[in-house]
């Protein structure tokens, strides 16, 4: 039985130590790898990203990561993906001509408005604190990892592109860039996105990790 209650993907893209440091942080024994055999041994899988949607998949498809990410949605393992780690569950972006995604969640990736709603100009990437909004109207934030967090709190966003869940109740929370409504963070069974970095997020980004962990 693998010791280790949470694996962190490597696939060259991502930010690992500041998430192995923050999952440390709340407790967790973590692994950084990118051997299949110890990812499907996995309690719970981490897959953070930075960059380009394309280099992504095209790192993933060459460590052949691709079908072993399915299968840990098959087995129902917690998958957490953070920041361009979410927008690859989806199923495809836009970023630099159409890229086809890992397809775990329905929806697609689009850029961020280079204008607010009023027609001003605004700068990309989105960087910086945003708080969350209840994707359900809830004055609480009801999905598990969020219970301890309450509308408001405000979590760190570094990020040109978003998330467009086809699905309304796979939008679990949100912030508004410009008045544009961001996809903060999303879920459909034991698969979860981040678009924020919740290992950069202070008190309230560790919560979140510990509810992942642990939960």
């Amino acid at each position: 039985m693998n010791l280790h209650e949470v694996v962190i993907i490597d696939y060259g893209l991502g930010n690992l130590l500041s998430v192995q440091r923050a999952l440390e942080h709340c407790g967790a024994k973590v692994l950084i790898t990118a051997d299949p055999k110890k990812i499907l041994l996995a309690r719970r899988v981490v897959l953070p990203g930075v960059g380009a949607f394309a280099n992504a998949m095209q790192a993933l498809h060459e460590l052949n990561l691709i079908p072993v990410i399915h299968e840990l949605s098959e087995r129902r393992t917690p998958l957490l993906g953070i920041c361009l780690g979410m927008q690859l569950l989806l199923d495809e972006s836009n970023e630099f001509g159409f890229t086809k995604g890992l397809g775990l969640i329905p929806g697609r990736v689009i850029d961020i408005p280079d204008r607010t709603s009023a027609g001003l100009s605004q700068k990309i990437p989105h960087v910086g604190w945003n708080e969350l909004e209840d994707s359900n109207n809830d004055s609480k934030l009801r999905y598990h990892l969020l219970q301890d967090i309450s509308t408001g709190d405000a979590v760190y966003f570094v990020h040109s592109f978003m998330a467009i869940p086809k699905y309304s109740k796979d939008l679990i929370a949100h912030c508004f860039y410009g008045e544009h409504k961001i996809a903060a963070m999303v879920a459909r069974e034991n698969i979860i996105g981040c678009q924020f970095h919740p290992e950069k997020s202070g008190e309230i980004g560790l919560k979140i990790l510990k509810r992942f962990c642990f939960d």
